[in-house]
């Protein structure tokens, strides 16, 4: 594995110069009001990087009610083909279609491999919505793609489905139903996933946890996440709800998953690689070094483009 994905120990120097920003910030956070060394941590490292891609808006239909999704096109000349239904993340609770783990994701994707991204307005678990609310719409998105393919310039063999964090959990489910409908995407894209509603972490992960500042971590917030987002107990939890509680893996699509070296919730994405594996899937497993959880949200980022690299490759060689 190219020693650029792989953990080291160490946060890369971009992320360690801004270290002192959070290190004695409390937890829990007021979100409407986080405190400036947040907003530090979490500003741009430099200029979006620039792309080439068309946006349009629709409304897809759903089982509760019209799912909105916006597609990026290439701007100039035909798409190759290559299709992705992408999913945002935000804990269930959060995100939306002009963050930069949505929009600028997106339009890299569209820009490295000249294909067709869809990427998904689901319904957020606030209100009394939750599971499996978001599942049916990111399911209904994906059913539209698969069968406007031909309107949308998409090889429907080619088409794949992603998402980070939330959306990496949802990109899960869409591939385990895939599956069981006999519609499978091509692969699925599956970026920090929170894959389980537990998390088990290796020794070496547990050391990575030990010294991050408490602001990054997820133990203080990972069962009210789940609870809310189930509308119910942890153990009311389903493979559709978490792709790491099925007891049969056999048939999974290929899968490409992508941990951050810093984040608790790495220990999600290993446990279901590891699952993967003895099902007999294809799986790559990669530890982007370095970085914390949400890195594909950070603007001008390096470490970011080189993540959308590692996509497009997935997406263009298979």
């Amino acid at each position: 594995m190219d020693a650029t994905v792989t953990p080291t120990g160490t946060w890369a120097p971009l992320y360690a110069e801004r270290l002192h920003h959070i290190s004695g910030i409390a937890v829990p956070i007021d979100w409407e009001r986080p405190p400036q060394g947040l907003i530090d941590w979490q500003a741009p490292f430099g200029a979006p990087e620039p792309t080439d891609a068309a946006v349009t808006t629709t409304e897809v239909p759903g089982p509760h009610g019209p799912v909105p999704v916006r597609v990026y096109r290439p701007a100039s000349g035909p798409s190759s083909g290559i299709g992705l239904v992408w999913i945002h993340g935000g804990a269930f609770l959060g995100g939306d279609l002009d963050m930069p783990e949505a929009d600028l994701v997106a339009r890299g994707i569209v820009t490295r491999t000249r294909g067709v991204v869809v990427s998904v307005d689901y319904r957020l678990c606030v209100g009394g919505v939750h599971h499996p609310v978001p599942h049916d719409d990111c399911w209904a998105a994906f059913g539209w793609a698969r069968e406007s393919a031909a309107e949308l310039g998409i090889d429907p063999e080619r088409l794949s489905v992603g998402g980070a964090s939330a959306g990496g959990n949802l990109a899960g489910s869409v591939a385990l139903h895939g599956r069981d409908a006999g519609t499978p995407p091509a692969q699925a894209l599956l970026l920090y996933p929170v894959l389980h509603p537990w998390l088990r972490p290796s020794p070496e992960l547990a050391a990575c946890i030990a010294v991050m500042p408490r602001v990054l971590t997820f133990v203080n917030e990972s069962d009210a996440i789940n609870t809310n987002y189930l509308g119910g107990p942890i153990s009311s939890a389903t493979p559709y709800a978490f792709a790491g509680l099925s007891d049969d893996l056999r048939g999974y699509p290929a899968t490409y998953i992508e941990n951050c070296e810093f984040d608790d919730l790495r220990a999600s994405g290993e446990e279901f690689a590891a699952q993967l594996r003895a099902a007999g899937a294809d799986v790559e497993l990669v530890t982007a070094a370095g970085v914390p959880h949400g890195h594909l949200n950070a603007v001008g980022s390096p470490l970011t483009h080189a993540t959308l690299d590692r996509l497009a490759r997935r997406l263009t060689s298979r």
